[in-house]
Order: C-alpha cells, then sequence, then structure tokens
C-alpha cells in the first residue's frame, strides 16, 4: 500500500491530512485526551512539548554565519504582517463602531476579530512547511516571526501596548530550544547529522496535535465571518508578504505565503485585549470565535497555496536564496 505516496499528492499532505484528521478526531470525541490519558492522551495535548524537540532539531540545522540574511528574512516578514493589521485596524477604525458589526451576515466583524487574526503567523505551521520543502533558510526566520505571538503585538498595533507588561519570557522561551539546537550543531556537526533527518518526520505528529486543538464546530460558531476571515488573511497577507519577500530578501516569494496564517495562539489574544481594555469586551466572544475558525480555515489553506506557488516558483527557476548567499549557505549544509 502506498499511503505515503497518496497522501504526497495532496498539497502539503503530510501536513493536512495529520491536521485533518486531528481536528476530526477532537470533534466527534473531544474528551479522548482524558479518556485515555497516558502516553496517548498527553501526546493529544502535548503541542508544546513536540514544537520545543521540533525546534530543537531545526536549531541544530542552521549555521551562525546565515544570521544576516535570516535576520532580515524574519524581520521583514515580521514587520509587515504588523504593519498590516495595524493599517487595516485604522481603516476599519473608522467605519465600524468599536462593538463592530451586531446582526446579518457579518455579525461579528470587529477591529479586534481583525487585528487579532491578521497579528500573528502560526510559526509551528510555517516552521512544518519551511522544513517540509528544505527550505532551511527561511525555517530559521522563525524566532524573529516568533515575536508576534501572545497579545503582546496586537496590544502595540491597536495602540495600547501601555497597559501591558511585555511578556519577555514567552519570547525567552521560544528561542531557547533554538539556541540550544543551533549551539549544539554549532560546536558539533555530528548533531546536525543527527537531528536533521528528524525535522521531516516530525510535522505529521505536530500537525495532528495542532488539529487535535481545533474544532470544526468553530465554523458553526462563527458562520460567513469566520469563514471570510480566513480566506482573507490568507489572500490579502500572503500577497502582501509575497511580495515583501521578493522585493527585500530577493527570494521567490513562497517564504511570504507560508507566513500568511492566524496563529493559535491568537485565540486568546481577544479576552486578553478585553481584561485590559474593558472597551472591547463587548466583542471578545464574538471575535474569539471568528479567529478561532481562522485559525483552522488558514491551517487547511496556507499548505496548500504554499505547495503551489512553491512548485510555480520552481517552474520559474526564481531563486530560493539570493546568489551572494547561495555558497555561504552551501557551505554550511556541507559541514
Amino acid at each position: 500500500m502506498e499511503i505515503k505516496k497518496t497522501i504526497e499528492k495532496i498539497p502539503g499532505g503530510m501536513m493536512v491530512v495529520p491536521l485533518f484528521l486531528g481536528t476530526l478526531v477532537n470533534t466527534i470525541w473531544p474528551g479522548v485526551d482524558k479518556f485515555y490519558g497516558g502516553f496517548t492522551g498527553n501526546y493529544l495535548v502535548g503541542t508544546s512539548v513536540i514544537l520545543f524537540m521540533f525546534f530543537f532539531s531545526v536549531g541544530t540545522t542552521i549555521d551562525l554565519k546565515s544570521t544576516g540574511y535570516i535576520a532580515k528574512k524574519g524581520l521583514s516578514l515580521l514587520i509587515f504582517k504588523v504593519l498590516l493589521a495595524g493599517l487595516l485596524g485604522v481603516i476599519i477604525n473608522h467605519f465600524l463602531p468599536r462593538s463592530g458589526v451586531q446582526g446579518g451576515l457579518f455579525a461579528g466583524f470587529s477591529v479586534l476579530a481583525v487585528i487579532a487574526s491578521f497579528n500573528e503567523t502560526n510559526g509551528g505551521l510555517y516552521m512544518a512547511l519551511m522544513t517540509t520543502l528544505g527550505r532551511e533558510e527561511d525555517a530559521a526566520g522563525f524566532p524573529f516571526i516568533s515575536i508576534e505571538s501572545g497579545p503582546f503585538m496586537t496590544m502595540v498595533t491597536m495602540g495600547v501596548a501601555g497597559i501591558a507588561a511585555f511578556p519577555w519570557q514567552s519570547l525567552v522561551s521560544t528561542l531557547i530550544p533554538f539556541v540550544l539546537g543551533i549551539t549544539l550543531g554549532s560546536l558539533d556537526h555530528e548533531f546536525r547529522k543527527m537531528f536533521k533527518p528528524i525535522v521531516p518526520a516530525m510535522v505529521p505528529f505536530f500537525a495532528f496535535t495542532l488539529g487535535y486543538s481545533l474544532n470544526f464546530g468553530m465554523i458553526f460558531k462563527s458562520g460567513f465571518m469566520g469563514i471570510f476571515m480566513g480566506f482573507a488573511v490568507v489572500l490579502v497577507s500572503g500577497t502582501v508578504l509575497s511580495f515583501v519577500d521578493r522585493v527585500f530578501t530577493h527570494s521567490d516569494g513562497v517564504a511570504g505565503w507560508a507566513a500568511s496564517s492566524t496563529a493559535g495562539a491568537a485565540v486568546a489574544v481577544p479576552y486578553a485585549i478585553a481584561e485590559t481594555n474593558p472597551s472591547f469586551a463587548s466583542t471578545a466572544s464574538s471575535a474569539t470565535a471568528i479567529v478561532a475558525t481562522s485559525v483552522l480555515v488558514t491551517s487547511i489553506l496556507i499548505p496548500i497555496v504554499t505547495m503551489y506557488f512553491e512548485k510555480r516558483a520552481r517552474a520559474k527557476g526564481l531563486p530560493i536564496v539570493p546568489e551572494k548567499y547561495k555558497n555561504q549557505f552551501q557551505e554550511a549544509k556541507n559541514r
């Protein structure tokens, strides 16, 4: 039986299929992790542990000499994603009351829902796609993109950063596995050879646990608006970030599409914002449902879209890494 080959015929199949199965399991039997407990139950809710191992393994493949290009890649995607969310927020804020749309087809549409959906990238999804495609240089930009995680950057984008403490512990926590991996991989290249094959093998495990954190019921709860938001995030963010990737890093734009999702952590943002600024309390519930659906929709669409543009870029002969960096990265891979 050629199960693996069949799955790989689906764009981003090794990410999409486990993700779908995880969501299906949580939809049909949401308490299965508590029912079984032990190894199986802990695995289903063990996304953070898997990500630690995943990011550590990726870190061992990173060469410190390539940090200039990596920083440029990661920071450009970070800055323009945040700027885009802020711009959309400012525009919408001029036309809608803070309470957002209360009824009709666009019920729940608010500035909070838009900024929370657009502001954060699903770093795990980005990493999984880039490593599955063997784009280690793009994957290495994740530490910079991870700065978006949590409510802090959303608060900054909304102009209320002064009422919230900077979650530096979360940022440092995200960087620790990378730093450990980079350090060991740089000190002893045998670690690089040891952990590099693990990276693609862990993608389906991570994807399933991510899927288990979602639920198809989210789509029905948020209705049309949640699905619309997910498609809008992919189309608008993907177009902008792909353009930025091509113009600022002179790459093929594929990383821009991979970075245009909504992060799972964004689901917690509306209520976090409402706690620090009560004027958003009336929209927190509807915004949460919309963001959750956007996470689900973008998690499914982004692998498909990214794989399509990757295939298109290879057919056109577009560079993954600019010519002036190619030798540098090739030497690092050969070591």
